[in-house]
């Protein structure tokens, strides 16, 4: 092999490595970050590319499987916008349904499509959804948080919680207890737990909690006299959804920020395909060693291949 090729499969190899940390990590990350990483992902592809057509015009002839590569990237970024896409949990607001370190697909054609149906909400969809599909109550979704709906926030991010209330429903907490539609949602308790979140043992009152459609769902209290345990009365207005974490007192949701307009939908949990105890996420590659090493230690078993209640 050529001196020139092996500068074009050099940069063409640093370019995968750097696409592969943006799909992961990148929606973590303020724009500026994005643009420059973006940037220079552009410049190593381009550079790639020179060397193979242009220093080396029969480059493609001898070496297919650089484009089959490439297009298994265009299929695999297609599957990822309109068929299923990972999530890691990263926080405990979701608890007792989801756990920090739960890894799940959710389905991107479960609600239809908008332009946050694709990476960094890519403006291919300018306005609405097409094929569009509402959700249920009971749901649990995913999400884009922009900074015009949370003004607190600089850059846009993506969250998971629970549908409970759709346009024309409305939606009150009173003393710890959700009232939807002026009916009490009805909650049976099950036990106390004590559950880590963010390195604090909490105590937490466990409940199953029945919808009025008849999702059962569990969810935590800590009591019914947190600042989440009273909000005012609010009527889901068209074309928006009202979305709250499971664990209830312990989640910034829509009693926070208000409801959430459809087009931000991103698709639907489904299934949990792996569970680790939070040690580090899946695109942390440096922490592939120790994971391979002490891999019993850090897998939960028992969550693998689990549908989403």
């Amino acid at each position: 092999m050529k001196k020139e090729i092996k500068i074009g499969w050099i940069i063409f190899a640093i370019a995968i490595v750097l696409g592969y940390f943006l799909l992961f990590a990148g929606v973590n990350m303020s724009p500026t970050k994005l643009w420059v990483l973006g940037a220079i992902l552009v410049l190593l592809l381009a550079g790639a590319m020179w060397e193979f057509l242009f220093v080396h015009t029969d480059f493609f002839k001898n070496h297919s499987s650089v484009i089959g590569l490439f297009f298994a990237f265009l299929l695999a970024m297609g599957l990822r916008s309109f068929a299923f896409e990972p999530y890691n949990i990263p926080s405990g607001s979701m608890f007792p349904t989801l756990l920090i370190g739960d890894h799940l697909f959710i389905s991107k054609y479960a609600y239809g499509y908008s332009r946050h149906s694709f990476p960094y909400s890519l403006p291919l969809i300018p306005k609405g959804r097409i094929f569009e599909k509402a959700p249920k109550v009971g749901d649990v979704v995913v999400f884009r948080v922009t900074p015009e709906l949370m003004p607190s926030i600089e850059r846009s991010v993506d969250y998971i919680k629970r549908v409970v209330a759709l346009p024309g429903d409305t939606v009150q907490m009173k003393n710890g207890r959700l009232y939807l539609n002026s009916q009490e949602v009805e909650r049976k308790y099950l036990s106390s737990v004590k559950a880590e979140i963010e390195g604090k043992d909490v105590l937490y009152s466990k409940y199953l909690e029945t919808l009025p459609n008849g999702v059962t769902h569990e969810i935590y209290e800590i009591n019914d006299m947190m600042q989440s345990d009273d909000t005012p009365l609010i009527k889901v207005p068209e074309g928006h959804f009202f979305a709250m974490g499971d664990n209830r007192d312990n989640s910034y949701d829509s009693r926070f920020f208000g409801v959430v307009p459809l087009t931000h939908l991103e698709g639907r949990a489904e299934v949990i395909f792996y569970s680790n105890n939070g040690t580090g996420a899946l695109w942390q590659i440096w922490k592939w060693p120790t994971f391979l090493i002490k891999w019993p230690e850090f897998i939960r078993k028992e969550r693998l291949f689990t549908k989403i209640q």
